[in-house]
């Protein structure tokens, strides 16, 4: 049985008539780490609320650990829930010290057990030297990870966080999936991570859940949610992507589209006529005798690669062009001519 599981949730405002949460359904295992990612207003963030009881669902069912926390309208108060929650902004309390932010929420416990547990979650966040400090003193990396800390102080059987990295400059946003990821793994802990950043999501999950309009998009791995997405918003969603349309071959392992016959990782089953096709762009590697040959209209560089448009050859003048991420130690001019081939592994069917 799974340890969270989430059936059937919706979840309707008043004078709404469309759901911000549609029929929501999500088993999660002990100690594994889940991203919910999508937009603004994809329900996201209401979903997590949900889980924490700090919105009641219209109907479905969530339970964690075993225990039904909400069931036809009989909901479980959240601080009943077993939920550590680390908010956007970490809302500590700036008038006490890192240990007694993190001791507060250890309601039933005595002042010896407070201090011990508030010495052992701070150690595992790295901040066993800062118990007597005020937040005002710690960077945004430390004042997460103190946040993280209170969370974990309880004991609980799940951490909710809500967009954890927002507030961080590029650098540090960095190391802090990193450190959150480790902190997580070390204390094993189930965890929902809501953000609208794809690399925060799939920089720390087990498994990404993409949502657009309050409905599951795709569930997968990172890996396989990049390589296998499931229809054009998946695609463009979780990273740059090619869509091209096309017809499928007889040998059911190619399809012919605007820029020309382009292979399939796999041979499907059966033929499936007219599809749509998503071509990554660091699946397209340049070459003096690549297959396909387009013109250049843009470079952009971006420090790690340089990300080439090209105009393909086409009947068609509204094709647009091809993105492709070349390397940045090679030379490229705009209105140049360049060829290049498309590796199968990174080209997927969607819907």
């Amino acid at each position: 049985m799974s340890f969270i599981t989430i059936k059937n949730v919706s979840k309707y405002f008043p004078k709404i008539l469309k759901p911000a949460v549609d029929q929501l359904s999500l088993s999660i295992e002990k100690g594994e780490i889940i991203t919910l990612l999508g937009p603004s207003g994809c329900g996201k963030t209401t979903t997590l609320r949900m889980i924490a009881g700090f919105e009641q669902p219209s109907d479905g069912l969530i339970s964690i650990d075993g225990n039904t926390v909400f069931l036809d309208g009989r909901s479980v108060p959240p601080e009943k829930r077993g939920i550590g929650m680390v908010f956007q902004d970490y809302a500590l309390f700036p008038h006490l010290t890192i240990e007694k932010n993190v001791m507060f929420g250890l309601v039933k416990w005595t002042t010896k057990e407070k201090k011990a547990r508030a010495k052992e979650v701070l150690e595992l966040v790295g901040l066993e030297e800062y118990g007597s400090r005020y937040p005002n003193e710690l960077s945004g990396g430390q004042q997460q990870r103190v946040a993280l800390a209170r969370a974990l102080a309880p004991r609980p059987h799940v951490i909710l966080m809500d967009e954890p990295f927002s507030n961080l400059d590029a650098g540090l946003r960095e190391k802090m999936r990193f450190d959150v990821t480790a902190i997580l793994r070390k204390a094993e802990t189930t965890a929902i991570i809501v953000t609208h950043d794809q690399k925060d999501a799939f920089a720390v999950s087990d498994r990404v859940v993409v949502m657009k309009e309050g409905i599951v998009q795709q569930i997968a791995t990172p890996k396989e949610m990049y390589r296998c997405p499931r229809n054009c918003f998946v695609a463009q969603f979780v990273g740059k992507t090619n869509l091209l349309t096309g017809t499928l071959c007889p040998d059911l392992k190619h399809v012919d589209t605007e820029i020309g016959r382009i292979c399939l990782p796999n041979q499907l089953s059966e033929d499936i006529g007219n599809v749509k096709v998503s071509i990554r762009p660091e699946g397209c590697r340049m070459s003096e005798e690549g297959r396909y040959t387009g013109q250049v209209q843009r470079v952009t560089y971006s420090g790690e690669y340089q990300e080439v448009f090209v105009q393909l050859q086409s009947e068609d003048a509204t094709i647009n062009p091809i993105i492709i991420y070349a390397n940045v130690e090679q030379d490229i001019e705009v209105g140049s001519v360049i060829s290049f081939n498309i590796t199968p592994e990174l080209v997927a069917l969607v819907d």
